[in-house]
């Protein structure tokens, strides 16, 4: 029932993003003087659609005997090659719920029709081109503003604050599970236990414990531990005073605990499941500026770990026709770093919207907001099949002052079309291969 409830979450969601990605392309198409053929929620089949009518400006419902007549593909607002002419813009929402679309009129670059996407001027197509992207980012503006002041879950070590103006509520990083006969059960860790401080060092997230494991494999690591002696130790107001989860005769009580951990070959080095704490933070005035400030993180971090991905196919795939084993072997592993780090439209719906869901509507809005950044990075991208690609065709044969006619363009986006439809049809492979291990 919680997958079920989170792939309709995330259906409803990225069709909202997608829907305000291609809204920003509206907005900017109308303010700059060209015309929008059809504006979709979701993708056809249509299931109920509404006409502007261009002299009264109101809106009619469209009869569905119309439909195939004033069909997206044929209809322009001038008179066209087949003489067919649009009567105003329309409005739909389709069956399909996996986005939205903007239809202008004359989008080919070639097109030189009055009121047309080709008719625009060079400034006007950038800034319908990168409307689209520029929407997105501020959907994710907006997400985190609203988080920050209501309580933002912080995913990111470093994650961007004020903080003269943050306060910060966190749980500590919780073991649950103690592995039989290693160094924590030898040392009388327990499942339930909390992790305060590594060599007096305090912690917050998990992987600070893990990495300082790492870099003292081998060697004596002194633990501080908080313990509720009955149990009590899933309730996050435990750590409110007076406690009120504990009941008369329980006690918490802070030991340190020393522990040899295992060496750095061995399959574990402390042998523990610990729980990603994940603190809250709260700020007030500054809301709008910690907005900004992790959308600009975010998308530095998105567009780094995009150079980190290329850089690891192309050089993993290098490296797999090197003679030496040693070689073929990292490249192996390179390829597996892409391979783990992609997530398609399976994996996004069917395995990270259930969970962030079941975590709660703030780490919801969280991902709705990050995966927006994404959206926005992608289409910057010199893909043609992409805004960002788009726009450098366009700027390239302009640069050239050569004319971009309509056979050409066309060649090179559905080229590109096709192999970024290959790309999301592998990963959603590897997405299901990943799912059903």
């Amino acid at each position: 029932m919680d997958i079920f409830l989170g792939v309709i979450v995330g259906l409803i969601v990225l069709m909202f993003l997608v829907t305000a990605h291609e809204f920003g392309h509206f907005l900017a198409a109308r303010r700059n003087g060209v015309n929008v053929l059809e504006f979709g929620i979701g993708f056809p089949p249509r299931a109920i659609a509404w006409r502007k009518d261009p002299k009264t400006g109101k809106w009619h419902r469209l009869p569905r005997k119309e439909w195939k007549k004033e069909s997206v593909s044929k209809v322009v607002y001038s008179d066209s090659e087949d003489g067919l002419a649009q009567k105003g813009m329309i409005f739909s929402l389709n069956w399909l719920p996996i986005g939205g679309f903007c239809q202008m009129d004359g989008e080919s670059a070639a097109d030189t029709r009055a009121g047309t996407f080709g008719k625009a001027k060079f400034w006007a197509k950038t800034k319908i081109l990168f409307a689209g992207v520029a929407m997105n980012w501020l959907v994710a503006f907006v997400i985190f503003t609203i988080l920050a002041w209501v309580g933002m879950p912080e995913f990111l070590e470093g994650q961007f604050t004020m903080p003269n103006d943050t306060r910060r509520d966190a749980t500590p990083v919780q073991i649950t599970m103690v592995a039989e006969n290693s160094p924590a059960e030898r040392a009388g860790l327990k499942e339930g236990d909390y992790i305060l401080a590594v060599d007096d060092n305090n912690v917050q997230y998990s992987s600070e414990i893990t990495d300082y494991n790492e870099a003292h494999a081998g060697g004596e690591v002194k633990y501080k531990i908080e313990r509720t002696e009955t149990g009590c130790v899933v309730q996050p107001d435990c750590y409110q005073e007076p406690c009120p989860c504990l009941e008369e005769g329980e006690t918490k009580k802070v030991f340190e605990s020393t522990v040899t951990l295992n060496s750095a070959d061995s399959e574990y080095l402390l042998g523990v499941t610990m729980a990603s704490s994940q603190a809250i933070s709260y700020s007030t005035w500054s809301a709008p500026i910690v907005g900004a400030g992790l959308t600009l993180q975010l998308t530095g971090e998105t567009f780094r770990g995009l150079g980190i991905m290329v850089g690891n196919l192309v050089s993993g795939t290098a490296r797999l026709f090197s003679p030496n084993a040693e070689v073929r072997e990292d490249g192996q592993e390179a390829l597996g770093e892409v391979r783990d780090s992609v997530s398609g439209p399976v994996g996004i719906i069917g395995v990270l919207f259930p969970a962030f869901t079941a975590a709660g509507p703030s780490n919801l809005a969280f991902l709705a907001a990050l995966i927006s950044v994404s959206l926005a990075c992608m289409n910057v991208l010199p893909v043609p099949a992409l805004d960002g690609g788009r726009w450098l065709l366009i700027a390239i044969y302009k640069i050239r002052k050569k004319k971009l006619t309509k056979e050409t363009e066309e060649k090179i986006v559905s080229r590109a079309m096709i192999v970024l439809l290959a790309l999301i049809f592998l990963v959603t492979i590897l997405d299901i291969i990943r799912i059903a291990q």
